[in-house]
């Protein structure tokens, strides 16, 4: 038998769609094979419903046949080859969609809907990353033209990608088995903590009855208006929480600088007035106060961070990065109206501010730990009158609704004593040097307020029963008589106090 001859012609390589040129991510055989599972099963919709959007799809013909099996179903109407093609002709797009023929098609090349949601998954999973591909392609674009500002750039990126993984993260349905068995876990944890404290402790015992500590994934909302202490307050108890308890406690200041926030940290710990402190006027016993108290913050796991208009996006990276390094336990912002949402489009500064804190919501429950988001209050206390029309309410939330709606607890600080009432009426309580901490609203608990006694010259909180005599002011016995406060001054650069309204304090 002869040998056959060798062919020395050469041959031609096979060329796929990266040597002409790279196609975007596809997978137009699962497309087809998604769209006629759902056409031959009644209830297939269903299961893949939270995974895909008409966008998923790549094939112009293959979106227009899913919106028009969404509408269906929007409407509990059947999904089959019939009703998916009269639904495409009653819109008028029946023929762009392929024709009855193309629909009829794709229900014959499925046998079954086995596979159905591992299907839609890769689909989806194509849609992201032409997703990514085209913001990719955006912001090199517009990095080549000079005249864009890189800040607004670099924050335009991060708002576009957190769109697209928010879109992206889905989480199956849970069996309630294994959900029990780690509320029983957390439980048993709590049962063996002191005092009943289940979540992070603030430091301040009366507070920590009502909340039981903060709790993992909530949002708490703390507000007031200037003047009455917020930053006091999420200081002494920043302090309470990394000092006495040894807890890492992350704080970001969008107001402050970070020297300024240790400033009042520092003031708050050694007890020393903030203008000394500024200055450097102190008596050789200050200084040796100074020198031996600040070994109480040297090592404490505070963490500041003073990025000035800090995105919600800035946010989310930094803290991920804080609780994955630093095993953070706890955030606090000061605060919520200073941040932006850079990168996104708003008709409103109202929109915009929801779109905040309903992303600070999803980062404490992403990263399972409290966050505290400082929040002014808007002026109608000013225009109430009395003990009781002084205080705040929910509705006096500034800017937006959505941040009551979004907060699992809303406290509110308010010191009657900045309004020159110095007794409740009711109860003849004496309210000099004192600050109600009021839990205004409480999703997953009581609703009630405490008294925390209000150190003014050290711009400190501590529980009511550490009383100390010498910041007590003498009650007033006749007439208006104004009470100084020193908390909305700041020294000049010729040493001389000048008011600082508005500043929250």
């Amino acid at each position: 038998m002869p040998t056959p001859r060798k062919n020395n012609k050469p041959t031609t390589p096979k060329v796929g769609p990266n040597d002409l040129g790279k196609l975007p991510p596809q997978a137009p055989e699962l497309e087809s094979a998604v769209l006629g599972a759902l056409m031959i099963e009644k209830d297939a919709y269903a299961t893949i419903a939270d995974l895909l959007r008409p966008e998923s799809f790549y094939k112009d013909q293959n979106r227009l046949v899913f919106e028009a099996i969404r509408a269906l179903a929007a409407k509990d109407q059947p999904i089959d080859v019939m009703t998916v093609a009269e639904k495409l002709k009653s819109q008028g797009t029946l023929a762009e969609a392929g024709g009855a023929l193309y629909i009829s098609e794709l229900s014959r090349q499925v046998a079954s809907t086995a596979h159905l949601r591992y299907h839609a998954q890769i689909v989806a999973q194509k849609a992201t990353e032409r997703e990514l591909i085209s913001m990719a392609a955006k912001i090199e674009e517009q990095a080549y033209d000079e005249t864009q500002d890189v800040d607004e750039l670099m924050q335009m990126a991060e708002a576009g990608i957190f769109e697209i993984s928010q879109r992206a993260q889905k989480r199956d349905v849970t069996q309630i088995d294994p959900v029990i068995e780690e509320a029983f876990a957390r439980i048993r944890k709590a049962s063996k903590n002191e005092g009943n404290i289940s979540g992070v402790p603030s430091g301040f015992h009366d507070l920590d009855k009502i909340t039981s500590g903060w709790q993992n994934s909530d949002l708490i909302i703390i507000a007031a208006r200037p003047a009455m202490g917020k930053t006091a307050f999420v200081l002494s108890m920043a302090k309470n929480i990394a000092v006495n308890y040894g807890k890492p406690v992350a704080m970001f200041s969008l107001e402050m600088s970070n020297v300024q926030l240790v400033n009042r940290l520092i003031m708050n710990v050694c007890e020393i007035e903030g203008d000394k402190i500024k200055n450097g006027k102190m008596t050789q016993a200050e200084w040796s106060q100074l020198e031996h108290k600040i070994n109480e913050l040297r090592g404490a796991q505070i963490y500041v961070d003073d990025t000035p208009s800090l995105s919600v996006f800035e946010l989310r990276s930094k803290a991920r990065k804080l609780v994955r390094e630093h095993k953070v336990e706890l955030i606090i912002i000061d605060y919520l109206q200073l941040m932006n949402a850079s990168g996104m489009n708003f008709g409103s500064r109202e929109q915009e501010i929801s779109i905040i804190s309903r992303n600070l919501k999803a980062l404490a429950k992403e990263l399972d730990i409290p966050i505290i988001a400082l929040s002014q209050l808007n002026r109608n206390v000013e225009s109430r009158t009395g003990v009781e029309g002084k205080t705040p309410q929910l509705s006096d939330l500034r800017e937006s609704g959505a941040i009551e709606q979004d907060a699992d607890m809303v406290c509110f600080i308010h010191r009657p004593e900045y309004y020159h009432l110095y007794n409740d009426e009711k109860t003849g309580k004496d309210l000099r040097g004192l600050g109600q901490i009021i839990v205004a609203k409480h999703r997953n608990g009581a609703t009630d307020s405490i008294w925390l006694r209000f150190r003014s010259k050290f711009a400190k909180f501590q529980n009511e029963d550490e009383t100390f005599d010498d910041d007590l002011t003498p009650l007033p016995t006749a007439g208006n008589v104004t009470i100084s406060s020193r908390m909305n001054q700041t020294m000049s650069p010729d040493g001389a106090t000048q008011d600082n309204d508005g500043v929250p304090f």
